[in-house]
């Protein structure tokens, strides 16, 4: 039987799967419709935070998906938002799309992995089972894999990303994954020769 924390962490990361919808979208729309989506999306987040954080008012529906810690600070869905801008404005569209999604689905299987199966917890670091970050790494790897040319960039991003979920704990790592990640993914196009700027 699902533990009442297991389903709390299930039905925040449901909101991950809205990454899908900002790849697909650049795929077929192109990078100025996604940006152009993703600046209004983030405008109106920052005026409901707003009312949230300053005001104190309780969100209808959503008020339950927010952790403790997010009571009187930003939501990581504005820091992924904001990283999601960044990282499609800056990197080609294949770090960038790996990028967004290593940063939702990755941090998704980490934490509904871990806390189901997690039995080996990483010394000094808290609320951190290997089994959780060994989930993450293998999604990430199978994300790279399908937009990422060559195992060398694949397993840098992959293992970037599950760093950066793994050890950060004061930052969002919404908002580090999709830059860290994609920035690296991006140094390894550079030297390989996969990309260079015109």
């Amino acid at each position: 039987m699902l533990s009442e924390d297991l389903i709390n962490e299930l039905k925040r990361k449901m909101i991950h799967l809205t990454s899908i919808i900002i790849v697909l979208t650049y795929y077929y729309f192109g990078k100025q419709a996604i940006l152009s989506l993703l600046t209004v999306y983030l405008i109106l987040m920052l005026e409901l935070e707003y009312f949230r954080i300053e005001w104190g008012k309780r969100l209808p529906f959503v008020h339950s998906l927010f952790r403790t810690k997010e009571a009187d600070r930003l939501g990581g869905h504005v820091f992924f938002t904001i990283g999601s801008i960044i990282a499609i404005s800056v990197f080609p569209e294949n770090i960038a799309s790996a990028a967004v999604l290593m940063t939702t689905f990755g941090d998704a299987s980490a934490a509904i992995f871990g806390k189901a199966f997690g039995r080996t917890w990483i010394p000094g670091l808290k609320n951190r089972a290997i089994e959780g970050c060994a989930a993450e790494f293998i999604v990430d790897v199978i994300i790279g894999w399908i937009f990422l040319p060559g195992w060398i960039a694949i397993l840098v991003m992959a293992g970037t990303a599950t760093v950066v979920e793994t050890l950060t704990n004061k930052m969002d790592d919404n908002l580090l994954i999709p830059l860290f990640s994609g920035f690296n993914g991006l140094l390894v196009f550079f030297i390989l020769g996969y990309f260079r700027w015109n």
